[in-house]
């Protein structure tokens, strides 16, 4: 099936319109939790606690200070709305694998006596996703995103790396894990092809 312009300008009119609601939500978040004494942070993950696997979905949205919500925010607005263009319901899914995935990670390796909070585990998850999906889908377009993506974002895969105390390589570490397996977990199927191997439209 071909794709309208009109179709194409609504997916992406929707797509934006979600990542604009979703970093407004981290924002008013994060501003609750500034004026009812970080008590949102209590949310966050501490490692290797049974009670602590129910925040590792609501840790995903929650940010230690606005300096840390403001670093995630355009990285999360850009690869979120990439990755939005191919459906919402397709990104929800592929978000859900990558907090899940990010999360339990960081509750089983992260160092005792800590609490990890913030979108940076999604935003790890949704670069690793569009950095595979095209090869996985064998789609030339979606190739070329994930190669424009690697070189404007590709100094991300440093934050995989146990640079600073302070920074959870883990939840990045594993929120890239997240993406990749994302990818292969949706993968589209192959378009069916007609007669003499023409593909079908």
């Amino acid at each position: 099936m071909t794709v309208t312009r009109t179709s194409a300008t609504a997916r992406a009119v929707t797509a934006g319109g979600v990542m604009i609601a979703w970093i407004a939500l981290l924002w008013l978040l994060e501003g609750v939790d500034m004026v009812t004494g970080n008590s949102l942070d209590t949310y966050g993950v501490s490692p290797r606690e049974p009670s602590e696997l129910a925040d590792v979905v609501p840790s995903a949205f929650l940010h230690s200070g606005w300096e840390h919500v403001a670093s995630n925010t355009v990285p999360l607005l850009v690869l979120g709305f990439i990755a939005a263009l191919g459906g919402i319901r397709r990104l929800a899914a592929v978000v859900l694998v990558v907090i899940v995935t990010s999360g339990l990670g960081v509750w089983l390796t992260a160092p005792p006596n800590t609490v990890t909070l913030g979108a940076s585990g999604v935003v790890f998850g949704l670069f690793g996703y569009l950095l595979v999906r095209g090869f996985v889908d064998r789609r030339p377009l979606d190739v070329v995103v994930g190669v424009a993506v690697a070189a404007v974002y590709g100094s991300l895969l440093w934050g995989v790396l146990p640079t600073d105390s302070g920074i959870s390589w883990q939840g990045h570490l594993f929120g890239l894990v997240g993406g990749v397996v994302a990818a292969f977990a949706f993968r589209r199927p192959r378009r069916p092809q007609g007669p003499k191997g023409y593909v079908t439209v």
